[in-house]
């Protein structure tokens, strides 16, 4: 017997462009091509209705000012109704209540989505308004149920990525780019430039790292607040010629591919999209054992999980790897395999229709 289609709302209140909307935009193509109707609904001006629009789907506009505007709520709910959704997926703060509060109102199946390793700022969101909650790792989904979220009513659904979407059709241009000599080593770290990353950590460990390795070379993908305290630093220390700052750059995968390690010493992450899409470019990766990181980089096995904020820790990490060509080749192997097996974007977008269709059956809905 055939399967009913589902139609699915996703609502979300942000106006910018970052890992949260990326992965729900993979969910909407994901369960689109496996024949379902997906829909946004945002607010105006929002980079994620723009970039929805362009892919083709239904984008729905409603200024959300606050979180007590029930104006907007009543509209959020008459478009619900309208379209017919099965299912209203809400993710930020605003659209949370806005959404979920819309989704009750229209009688749907309301799950909320928390894509973030900060502490939460209203329970009510998590506990009362949506049927259920989805967390990006199994951290998340531990730290919430800590906060009064039942365990039945959380589920860890991981992020996932295209590993297609990583592939060249050539070799990587970003040596030539930098004049980088094939025969250096060069380890790459892609994130937004906010302290809690902990690029400056790397600056720190990198005189350490070059003192074994001379021949190694620093890029750093990504902008943000900490630009011109990056830039200030790296001179103060003379490493100009080896940490290169790319700015933000399209071309990620053409960036890793041109790296012989990923580093990324975060203080703060829910899981870690970056170290996924460097793990599919077959890339042994040194992450922080902080939050749901420990679910991405397994110590010993993909890569080598380091002490935050310590930067003797990060450079022994890189030096023994470095220094391993056979563990590297090895790590690079299981990188490869994980994301295929754990962390592929089709995995993600099932697990969340089998979801979808459970808590719908549960209501007598599917």
């Amino acid at each position: 017997m055939t399967k009913p289609v589902l139609t699915i709302v996703h609502t979300e209140s942000s106006l910018g462009w970052g890992g949260q909307e990326h992965r729900t935009f993979k969910e909407m193509v994901g369960l689109r091509q496996l024949g379902h109707r997906m829909i946004l609904l945002c607010q105006p001006k929002a980079k994620f209705g723009a970039r929805a629009r362009e892919a083709g789907f239904e984008v729905f506009e409603v200024r959300m000012r606050n979180g007590i505007d029930l104006p907007a709520a009543w509209k959020m709910a008459a478009i619900i109704r309208r379209v017919q959704a099965d299912v209203v997926n809400t993710h930020s703060g605003r659209d949370s209540i806005l959404g979920g509060l819309a989704g009750l109102l229209a009688g749907r199946l309301v799950v909320r989505t928390r894509h973030l390793a900060l502490p939460i700022t209203s329970r009510f969101t998590y506990t009362t308004l949506p049927h259920h909650v989805v967390s990006v790792s199994e951290h998340v989904r531990r730290y919430l149920m800590s906060e009064g979220v039942p365990e039945s009513r959380v589920s860890t659904v991981y992020t996932g990525i295209d590993p297609q979407v990583m592939q060249l059709d050539g070799p990587s241009t970003l040596r030539a780019e930098l004049g980088i000599a094939d025969s250096a080593r060069v380890i790459g770290t892609v994130a937004i430039l906010r302290m809690k990353k902990g690029h400056r950590f790397i600056v720190e460990a990198a005189d350490r790292i070059l003192a074994a390795h001379p021949d190694t070379h620093f890029v750093f993908a990504g902008d943000g607040a900490q630009m011109d305290n990056l830039k200030t630093l790296i001179a103060a220390k003379g490493l100009a010629a080896r940490i290169h700052l790319l700015g933000l750059r399209r071309d990620i995968a053409n960036v890793l591919a041109g790296c012989d390690l990923f580093l990324l010493p975060t203080e703060q992450e829910a899981l870690g999209t970056s170290y996924i899409e460097a793990m599919a470019m077959g890339l042994p990766v040194v992450g922080t054992n902080v939050d749901g990181v420990p679910e991405v980089v397994r110590d010993g096995d993909n890569g080598l999980l380091i002490a935050p904020g310590n930067a003797a820790s990060l450079a022994e990490a890189v030096n023994r790897l470095l220094g391993d060509d056979a563990l590297r080749r090895r790590m690079a192997e299981r990188s490869r395999e994980l994301v295929s097996s754990v962390f592929h974007v089709d995995t993600m977008c099932r697990s969340m229709l089998e979801l979808y269709r459970r808590l719908l059956s549960q209501r007598g809905q599917g």
